[in-house]
């Protein structure tokens, strides 16, 4: 799986003010919508939030992938989102999150988003990759940072 293949240049934010868990899904809400006009800015925060109550998407480390999935997607959409500063996430090691990668996936590609969840946090375990996150300055580093 080639990251460039799910993520377009135009879905990387680098160093938004994050304030809350809340906030950081919906400015990825926000991302989802703006790339994707069909998509209901309501339905895509939704479908993050019910994931996280069954349980935080914070893998450790600065990092968490909140992911969904949505009925009308025809293919898998990534965005990254980093912010200035960590926020409190309920991550799996207790430390505050500055790495999101959000996957949105189509409804009935169950298997799938398995293999690309693996994939993903596979790529975010790499810590030359994540250092080159955190340094990044613009969108357009991050997401050279990332592909």
């Amino acid at each position: 799986m080639n990251i460039k293949d799910l993520l377009p240049p135009e879905c990387t934010l680098c160093r938004t003010q994050g304030s809350s868990k809340k906030r950081i899904l919906q400015t990825i809400s926000d991302i989802a919508v703006d790339y994707l006009p069909g998509l209901e800015e309501d339905d895509v925060l939704g479908s993050l939030i019910c994931r996280e109550k069954m349980g935080s998407t914070g893998i450790g480390n600065g990092i968490a992938i909140p992911h969904g999935r949505l009925s009308g997607l025809t293919k898998v959409l990534a965005i990254l989102v980093t912010t200035d500063s960590p926020i409190s996430y309920d991550a799996v090691d207790d430390k505050p999150v500055d790495i999101f990668l959000a996957l949105l996936v189509p409804e009935d590609q169950a298997e799938g988003h398995l293999q690309t969840l693996a994939a993903i946090a596979s790529r975010l375990n790499d810590k030359g990759v994540v250092q080159k996150l955190r340094q990044a300055h613009s969108d357009q580093e991050l997401y050279e940072a990332i592909t």
